[in-house]
């Protein structure tokens, strides 16, 4: 769909695009956010007494150095393109050669479990965690109010009285400026191809969604390829934001601004709720 179409003739589910967006996943965002978020959340992650979930996980940028740190923790994501550079980033790191298992069978970190599913209907059982991860906007890509309450019923009932639930929104999302063709990113990736994002945004006010279209050009030597998809996010204040939290069953501890630990403002460059279930 180009900009100058209307956004409300198009219904948006908020997990299209997640699977054509894998081979690129690592790639942006090492360019982005990089790992500004992961020390936070092993900090975090840490404290908890007893397995933790991760939400969204993807290509396991969180899971793994969480793991390696020496937390027990299983991802969740519903996209198996996701999940299986997860899995080959695990075998990546362990090796292949035998001096290279021998050194991998000596480590004492245990690798995340990775499954696939739906974050709205979570298949665990009851109090199974005794903390839950939501990194990076993953609740903002639940763009339809009853999916973001069923997620949110859903870690209440699967993490213990008394456990951890961190929320972590991406804030500028909606204050993206529309624009249409714009080169984003230029740079090589794993394997020597040469990639160029092309980007382009548009915005629903009233819906508060904001739309991505990517356009991933790849190439190879002589040949060229285009990917295209579009990834789409809702994005509610931090107290529209608690409310849901609390009426899910939750106490909003506290709210940080950034990966440091400093108070929350409006103008913050991340949006941190940790809430505890009651």
């Amino acid at each position: 769909m180009s900009i100058g179409e209307c956004p409300r003739r198009r219904r948006t589910w908020g997990w299209e695009g997640w699977d054509a967006y894998a081979p690129f996943y690592d790639w942006e965002n090492a360019r982005t956010l990089g790992r500004r978020d992961v020390p936070f959340w092993q900090r975090i992650a840490l404290e908890a007494d007893g397995s933790v979930l991760e939400l969204g996980c993807g290509t396991g940028r969180i899971s793994i150095p969480l793991a390696r740190a020496g937390v027990t923790i299983v991802g969740i994501d519903r996209s198996e393109p996701m999940l299986a550079r997860a899995a080959a980033r695990i075998f990546r790191s362990h090796g292949t050669s035998r001096t290279s298992r021998k050194r991998a069978s000596s480590r004492t970190w245990q690798a995340p479990s990775f499954v696939r599913g739906d974050i709205r209907a979570l298949p665990f059982r009851r109090g199974r965690f005794s903390m839950v991860l939501a990194p990076y906007g993953v609740l903002q890509s639940l763009v339809r109010e009853r999916d973001l309450s069923a997620t949110l019923e859903s870690v209440a009932r699967v993490v213990r009285r008394g456990g951890t639930f961190g929320i972590d929104l991406v804030p500028d999302v909606p204050h993206w400026r529309e624009y249409s063709n714009k080169v984003q990113l230029v740079g090589r990736a794993r394997g020597g191809a040469h990639l160029t994002l092309v980007e382009s945004v548009r915005q629903d006010p009233r819906r508060r969604l904001t739309t991505f279209e990517q356009r991933y050009v790849e190439r190879r030597g002589t040949r060229t390829r285009e990917h295209r998809f579009e990834l789409t996010f809702r994005t509610l204040t931090v107290p529209q934001m608690t409310r849901r939290v609390e009426r899910a069953g939750f106490r909003v501890k506290a709210v940080l601004g950034d990966y440091r630990g400093r108070p929350w403002d409006a103008r913050a460059d991340v949006w941190i709720l940790l809430a505890e279930k009651v």
